[in-house]
């Protein structure tokens, strides 16, 4: 069976190196975002699968817009592929390239569908203390993770579960149950199911914006978003104008004595008032300055006691 593989950020490289090292496919080419800025210096830097293609002498292509791409429909027919495989390539595929391939586009989602269709899925899992979670295997229409169901697998969350460690739960989980399920639907043993509308929600795209903690909300939910939005957009606060980024939280057994997002200093514990309760800060990042414990930060800014973070 010879694959098109779509991907960009390292959640799809184990799925490519999976599929590259099974004796009954053939990654013929690999389609990933042009290389984007990084760093102060903003060098240009190739995606984490394009690294990953090239290290295996897979033949890359970079289209700025498969939409707009007058070459795209054209380079992807003379691939001859029988199926092409995305995951997290980041752009919606046109309907012109998704009739392509006679098996159509087989796409990867972090999520148990129709639940979390869009871009968040983890996050939102997370963030929403949800007890589980999955991959499911679909096929693309022109929807955003609308089409077809093919396969999924539950993957359970704990109650210490971050963004990382999803993360690689579904590095771990998905890339055998993608190549299971695409023998399968090959030889016809799948039949396709479509999705339940009625159970459908959607997740965003997260900007910084989102990460801003609101203090007027529980304590439990506050703990939780810390944990599904680290890395990005992150988890921050303001205080004396400044961002100061909340990296790892507990909540306490205190009751709430002041107004949301005022700060206590107690027995050396950075803490903060939220909306039902105490959360404690163990990690934080001043603005301008390396991540430290709660403790160093304390002995450079024992001010903040009795302000309020906004």
């Amino acid at each position: 069976m010879k694959i098109v593989f779509f991907g960009t950020p390292s959640l799809a490289v184990p799925f490519l190196e999976t599929l590259v090292d099974n004796p009954g496919i053939q990654v013929v080419a690999a389609v990933t975002q042009p290389d984007k800025p990084v760093g102060r210096r903003h060098e240009l830097a190739p995606s984490p699968l394009k690294r990953s293609a090239q290290m295996r002498g897979i033949p890359v292509f970079e289209f700025a817009s498969l939409k707009k791409d007058p070459s795209a429909v054209e380079t992807l027919k003379a691939l001859g592929a029988d199926a092409f495989v995305v995951v997290a390539y980041g752009k919606l595929i046109p309907a012109d390239i998704l009739n392509i391939p006679r098996l159509g586009c087989v796409n990867v989602h972090p999520s148990l569908l129709p639940k979390y269709r869009g871009p968040s899925p983890m996050q939102w899992a997370i963030a929403n203390g949800d007890p589980d979670t999955g991959v499911t295997i679909m096929q693309l229409d022109e929807g955003m993770d609308t089409g077809p169901i093919l396969a999924f697998e539950t993957i359970g969350l704990d109650d210490t579960e971050t963004l990382t460690s999803l993360t690689k739960k579904v590095m771990a989980t998905g890339p055998a149950l993608l190549t299971s399920t695409l023998k399968r639907f090959a030889a016809g043993e799948i039949t396709p199911i479509k999705q339940d509308e009625s159970k459908a929600t959607i997740t965003n795209l997260l900007d910084r914006e989102d990460g801003r903690i609101d203090w007027k909300k529980g304590v439990a939910g506050i703990e939780r978003m810390v944990r599904a939005y680290e890395g990005w957009p992150g988890t921050w606060t303001e205080w004396n104008g400044k961002r100061l980024k909340v990296l790892s939280v507990q909540p306490t057994d205190l009751k709430a004595d002041f107004p949301p997002g005022t700060v206590q200093v107690k027995d050396g514990r950075l803490m903060v008032e939220g909306g039902d309760g105490t959360l404690e800060i163990l990690t934080i990042q001043p603005e301008g300055k390396a991540a430290m414990p709660a403790s160093a930060f304390l002995a450079g800014y024992s001010e903040i006691n009795g302000a309020t973070l906004a």
